[in-house]
């Protein structure tokens, strides 16, 4: 008993060994020649793919498909990193870590992008290595943003920038691959739209959407593991502290005691967002200030603000009882638990869905008897008891007694079920069955 060839599914298989294949012939130094030479041998079970396109379309076109391969496989090797060991997985992730808190993150796109990113870099953390799995719902789960505007960051800034690598897109429960690598700052190298008007009202970088100043243009310096502890926080949605408090509490947790200027440039959050959010933080007692410098509270990262001895009394409004208590406050309590409602609601939905293509579309099997395929009769449901029957092969439904226009009684007694989306009449479904069960009988 064999199962009916499954083409796409072959191909795909096939093409994921050849890339391995490329990926270690490049790894080894060796050139696009000899690339093709192994593919191509007779004798290479893992050139199967490449000799199939060869004898289906012809020798140009898997040359041209070799070449494809190879230039993907060179661009992935050369922009990866080999890992050696446990050890050298923890000094490429706390290098790339590095990296992102000395990263100015301008804007409030730039910001989300950061809580993004980080959320990756938890997840390539627990997988040992930048390569790892994500879906797009756990991204955003994690890092506390919807979707779309996750969509749109991957696009605009991680991807354009070299930040993320999407290597396989998910499918069913497997979510999409990922390579985090070492992405490039240059905020140039994104293409922007200008705007229709030319004016000047509008920021000159609109995918960072704030103007860029000499002060954020230095090198950041934040505590990126306190940024990705609290994203996921209601406190810090987009209608509550949002993005800005959040990378101006890493900056000062990484370094205390900043003036204002300091903070510009160590959070890459332009003077007048800084003023709004600091202020906005001082009165929750998050934050103080002394003289010109400013700290954290001391329970500030669990939400608790405190007041000073030596504060004004209209300085702090009502001190924070945790990040519960400043979400409702601001309104955005709940949105993280919403968020995850649908997003559990999504993916029963997509299951379902993938099981009712799975039903419709299941490979039919066969068993070879005398040098010819017979196909195996798929299992009808139970038979249709004699009260429900109707003329005309209808059947009647128990609880109105009228006749259900959706359902029809094969020739054996059991349930068709007739949708849109068959391709064959009721006659042609029957004939069908009946022409494979003769057969399956003939053959036993």
């Amino acid at each position: 008993m064999v199962l009916r060839a499954d083409r796409q599914g072959a191909a795909e298989h096939g093409h994921r060994i050849t890339a391995a294949i490329a990926c270690h012939v490049a790894r080894a130094g060796c050139t696009v020649d000899e690339l093709t030479r192994l593919l191509l041998h007779p004798d290479h079970e893992g050139g199967r793919h490449a000799r199939n396109i060869a004898l289906r379309s012809g020798q140009s076109r898997a040359l041209a498909y070799i070449g494809r391969v190879w230039a993907s496989a060179s661009f992935a090797v050369s922009n990866t990193t080999m890992l050696e060991s446990r050890h050298h997985t923890y000094e490429v992730l706390a290098a790339l870590r590095d990296r992102i808190e000395t990263t100015p993150w301008r804007g409030e796109r730039g910001r989300t992008a950061l809580r993004v990113l980080r959320a990756h870099l938890n997840f390539a953390e627990i997988a040992g290595g930048p390569l790892h799995h994500a879906s797009e719902r756990q991204t955003a789960e994690e890092a506390g943003i919807s979707r779309t505007t996750l969509r749109v960051v991957y696009e605009t800034v991680l991807k354009p920038r070299g930040w993320l690598r999407r290597l396989r897109v998910g499918h069913g429960r497997e979510g999409s691959t990922w390579y985090l690598a070492e992405g490039s700052p240059d905020r140039h190298s994104i293409p922007v739209a200008q705007s229709r008007f030319r004016t000047t009202q509008y920021p000159p970088d609109l995918a960072l959407e704030e103007w860029p100043t000499s002060e954020t243009d230095t090198t950041a310096d934040l505590d990126s593991t306190v940024i990705g502890r609290l994203m996921g926080y209601d406190a810090f949605a987009r209608h509550g502290l949002g993005s800005a408090a959040l990378v101006i509490i890493g900056a000062l947790h990484a370094r205390a005691a900043q003036t204002v200027a300091e903070l510009a440039g160590s959070s890459s959050v332009s003077r007048a967002t800084l003023y709004r959010t600091l202020r906005r933080l001082a009165d929750h007692g998050l934050v103080h200030h002394s003289g010109e410098t400013w700290a954290l509270a001391p329970h500030a990262l669990e939400g608790f603000g405190d007041r000073p001895p030596e504060a004004a009394p209209e300085e702090i409004v009502e001190p924070a009882r945790g990040w519960e208590a400043v979400a409702t406050r601001h309104g955005t309590a709940g949105v993280a638990s919403r968020r995850k409602a649908v997003h559990a609601a999504e993916r029963a939905a997509y299951q379902r869905a993938l099981e009712r293509l799975s039903e419709h579309r299941s490979k039919a099997v066969v068993i070879v008897r005398d040098g010819r395929q017979v196909v195996v009769p798929a299992p009808r449901p139970d038979e249709v008891p004699t009260a429900w029957h109707a003329p005309d092969g209808c059947v009647l439904d128990p609880v109105t007694g009228s006749a259900a226009p959706d359902w029809r009684i094969a020739t054996d007694g059991r349930l068709i079920l007739i949708t849109p989306a068959d391709q064959r009449s009721y006659d042609e479904l029957a004939a069908a069955h009946a022409e494979a069960r003769s057969e399956w009988e003939c053959a036993t």
